[in-house]
């Protein structure tokens, strides 16, 4: 078997691993273990036997909000990894992604970052929806997915650029700090989901629908059981577009890199590149919890996260690494 049989048959078995409700509880459980256990905690069951079959009210509207905000995350800690590894500012990469003169291995980079954002939001919605065909390792994607992405990551970055045209002058420093309290703000993040929802429908040559619409008034029933699971598997998802991505770009077989995740001997670019989409895909989970959310103090752009913060995202690397090893 030459390297790149290899390499699909280890994407393969992770495809059958990211379509699998079950392994998912376990990676849940695995994953929240973890956290706790890395906070000198004793980690508490699961799911209580009466939290197995309740429900949470939602609102329809933050849920809404919640589905269409992840390439906003997905541009924040993208260009946030671009920057750190090749220079600029915040606003210079936007003005590249949005005037298409970003190179096709930055696109490609952020395009892995919306997919990976994007399956962070599915089990919130509804943990059948990772059974579904599009829900799939990144790299078996088809053109018109990937081009999928890339529309959101265009949409995203168009509307944070023109948010920030009176920071356009500043700082680097300025620029993220802009940056930092447009993702607290409840009504930017309104705008910013209702600017991709229309892109979206616009670039599938469907009518948008209204935003908001009488729909949106609604209370939603949500499986607490499900959140539980939703909330604590978005690291694995990290991990799974990161592997993908150096599968594609290095040719590296994914336990390759699992093994130089668990013994530390990954080289910085990369760890670098796996915090950002943890970063990323939990950011992009924390609407669904609730909206208000987003206005905590670690909901801040990547590059002004604690060690401590950053911490916790390697926590969840590690540990979605060492069960994803032990399963294939």
């Amino acid at each position: 078997m030459d390297q790149q049989q290899q390499i699909n048959k280890e994407l393969s078995s992770i495809n059958l691993l990211l379509q699998d409700t079950d392994f998912a509880l376990r990676m849940a459980i695995h994953q929240d273990a973890a956290y706790h256990t890395s906070q000198g905690q004793d980690p508490p069951p699961f799911i209580r036997e009466d939290e197995m079959n309740g429900i949470l009210p939602k609102s329809a509207r933050e849920e809404r909000i919640a589905t269409s905000l992840a390439p906003f995350y997905a541009v924040e800690c993208g260009i946030g990894m671009l920057l750190e590894t090749t220079g600029g500012t915040p606003v210079s990469w936007l003005e590249k992604i949005v005037n298409g003169t970003a190179g096709p291995d930055e696109l490609f980079l952020l395009d892995r970052f919306a997919n990976a954002t994007w399956k962070a939001g599915q089990p919130f919605r509804g943990l059948e929806r990772i059974r579904r065909p599009n829900f799939q390792v990144a790299n078996f994607l088809p053109a018109e997915e990937i081009q999928k992405d890339t529309d959101q990551i265009l949409a995203a970055a168009g509307k944070l650029l023109d948010a920030l045209q009176d920071a356009k002058k500043a700082t680097k420093q300025e620029q993220w700090e802009a940056i930092g309290q447009l993702e607290k703000d409840n009504d930017f993040a309104a705008e910013m989901a209702q600017h991709i929802e229309t892109s979206y429908f616009l670039s599938q040559q469907q009518p948008a629908p209204p935003f908001p619409n009488k729909e949106d008034t609604s209370i939603m029933q949500k499986s607490i059981r499900e959140e539980k699971i939703a909330t604590n598997i978005a690291g694995f998802y990290a991990l799974e577009c990161g592997l993908s991505w150096l599968a594609y770009t290095r040719r590296r077989p994914p336990t390759e890199t699992l093994r130089s995740i668990m013994d530390a001997t990954i080289g910085a670019d990369e760890k670098l590149l796996f915090a950002r989409l943890a970063n990323a895909t939990w950011k992009a989970g924390q609407p669904f919890r609730g909206l208000n959310r987003i206005g905590r103090d670690n909901f801040t752009p990547a590059s002004f996260l604690s060690p401590e913060e950053i911490e916790k995202d390697h926590v969840q690397i590690r540990s979605a690494a060492s069960l994803l090893l032990q399963s294939m």
